[in-house]
């Protein structure tokens, strides 16, 4: 898949193209259905399928200080759109300049003259240009005049019987937020997943016999409530079962807030400094101090026993 950061990057005889628009943040089941009815019709069309997404996110400019927790950084996304089979990933860096494009430039300068688009697919809530102004209908309306198509595929619904709310970013935020992490997966279609680099902290897991993981998270990571869950830690593309922790440590009365990430039954690791990724499988119990730490020892083999099981049970991530 070509990744393009901008539309300088753009190839000068790059030909017609399918494209969807969206911050797409997460790749989420609704997110898969457009990608996927893009990349489906690309193929019967024989031309480059487009995903375009933007950095920073377009509120962290429209509104300073309003940026979201972010489900997936912009190198998971891709990896997610490239199993998708799309073509090529636009980033546009989202400028002041940028957001005062009318919805008609936007069209022109990215769609027509860029991507030479010849079919948008979108979603129905698709919004863009200066004060999100445009949307599909106005988008539709342009078509003839600068030769392309509109498709607008419908996002899924999450509840029984076609009733409970769309897939949307904004629930998975929440719903991680809350601990809800079996209601963020049916969302997402995978584990939610955290990334960073593991830090040194107190050693606390080290000198209770559980060697754990500190991981600094990326900047505006949706982090989920606090508690103990059971997931993975993967390191270079292994994933290790783990019993993942995350708070302020009220055990030893911390303040800072952390993700920490046991894996379960691994000897030895050093992985100070390394990129890594930790998923949610299940939650397991909330944050809380203990009596004693013999009390604190018992619940903590318990959780690794339950995350063993849950992750077997389930498979890799």
């Amino acid at each position: 898949m070509q990744r393009w950061r901008g539309l300088e990057d753009i190839p000068d005889d790059w030909g017609r193209s399918v494209v969807t628009i969206g911050s797409y943040d997460g790749v989420h089941r609704g997110h898969q259905l457009i990608i996927g009815q893009a990349v489906a019709r690309a193929r019967e069309l024989g031309v480059p399928a487009v995903v375009v997404t933007f950095d920073p996110h377009p509120s962290e400019v429209v509104r300073p200080g309003s940026h979201p927790p972010l489900l997936a950084a912009h190198h998971r996304r891709a990896e997610l759109m490239a199993e998708l089979g799309v073509d090529a990933l636009l980033i546009l860096p989202f400028t002041t300049e940028f957001s005062k494009l009318s919805p008609g430039d936007f069209v022109v300068k990215v769609l027509v003259d860029k991507l030479h688009a010849r079919l948008v697919v979108e979603g129905p809530n698709f919004r863009f240009g200066h004060k999100a102004a445009g949307n599909v209908a106005f988008l539709t309306e342009l078509g003839p005049t600068y030769d392309y198509e509109v498709e607008v595929i419908d996002l899924y619904v999450r509840g029984e019987a076609g009733g409970g709310e769309p897939f949307s970013s904004t629930l998975t935020r929440r719903l991680v937020a809350e601990g809800d992490i079996a209601g963020a997966m049916e969302i997402l279609g995978r584990p939610h997943r955290v990334e960073g680099v593991v830090v040194r902290g107190a050693q606390r897991g080290r000198e209770l016999g559980y060697p754990t993981a500190n991981v600094e998270t990326l900047p505006h990571t949706a982090i989920p409530a606090d508690g103990v869950y059971a997931g993975w830690l993967t390191v270079d593309g292994e994933a290790m079962p783990a019993a993942i922790s995350v708070g302020t440590n009220p055990q030893f009365d911390g303040t800072a807030r952390t993700v920490e990430a046991y894996a379960i039954d691994r000897v030895g690791l050093d992985l100070y400094g390394l990129h890594v990724a930790v998923d949610f499988l299940a939650y397991l119990r909330g944050m809380e101090k203990f009596d004693s730490i013999e009390t604190l020892l018992e619940a903590i083999a318990d959780d690794v026993k339950r995350s063993s099981a849950l992750v077997e049970a389930y498979g890799k991530p």
